[in-house]
C-alpha cells in the first residue's frame, strides 16, 4: 500500500485555517466523513486523541503525524493538511507545527499501521520534499508532489 492510493482532493487540505492543535485534528478527521459512517468517525476521533493525550505526534520540522487505530475499520485512511499559519503543537523541537499527517486504520492491521507511519516519516523527513509541498496552491498539486516523490523514493506507484 501506497501513501498517495490514500489520499484525494476531499482529504488534502492546502491552506488549512486553524488557531490550535485540536482545531487541527478535528477538521483533518472530519475529511474522512464521506468514506466512514459516524460510528467509525467517533473512533476514529477518539483513537487519534487518545493517542495525542499519551504523546504529542508533533515530531518535529514543523510536522505532525497524529495517528491511531480503531476498532471496526476495515481500511487505511489519510488526510494531510498544510496549515495557513503555524499551530503550537507540543513538538518535540518545540516548534509550531505547519505540516500535518494523519493517519489512521483497523486494530487489526498493526504492522501495515507501522509501515504506513515510517513510509510516511521518510517521506516527510525530506527537507527539499517539504519546500516543494509547501509551494503547492491546491490539493490536486500536494496528491502530485506525493505520487512523484514516493514513486521516486520507493520506486512504486501502484494504488492501493
Amino acid at each position: 500500500m501506497n501513501i498517495v492510493s490514500l489520499l484525494d482532493s476531499d482529504t488534502v487540505i492546502p491552506q488549512l485555517e486553524a488557531s490550535s492543535k485540536n482545531e487541527v485534528l478535528e477538521q483533518l478527521i472530519e475529511t474522512l466523513r464521506t468514506r466512514v459512517d459516524e460510528d467509525d468517525l467517533k473512533r476514529i476521533s477518539d483513537a487519534v486523541f487518545e493517542r495525542e493525550a499519551i504523546m504529542s505526534t508533533g515530531v518535529g520540522k514543523g510536522l505532525a503525524i497524529p495517528h491511531g487505530k480503531a476498532q471496526g475499520l476495515q481500511d487505511n485512511y489519510a488526510a494531510f493538511a498544510i496549515l495557513k499559519s503555524p499551530v503550537e503543537y507540543e513538538a518535540i523541537d518545540d516548534m509550531p507545527v505547519r505540516m500535518v499527517f494523519l493517519l489512521v486504520g483497523p486494530e487489526s492491521q498493526n504492522s501495515t499501521h507501522i509501515k504506513m507511519l515510517s513510509r510516511i516519516s521518510r517521506l516527510m523527513n525530506n527537507a527539499e520534499f517539504r519546500e516543494k509541498l509547501m509551494k503547492c496552491e491546491s490539493s490536486e498539486d500536494i496528491i502530485s508532489a506525493f505520487e512523484s516523490e514516493e514513486k521516486q523514493y520507493f520506486g512504486v506507484n501502484q494504488k492501493g
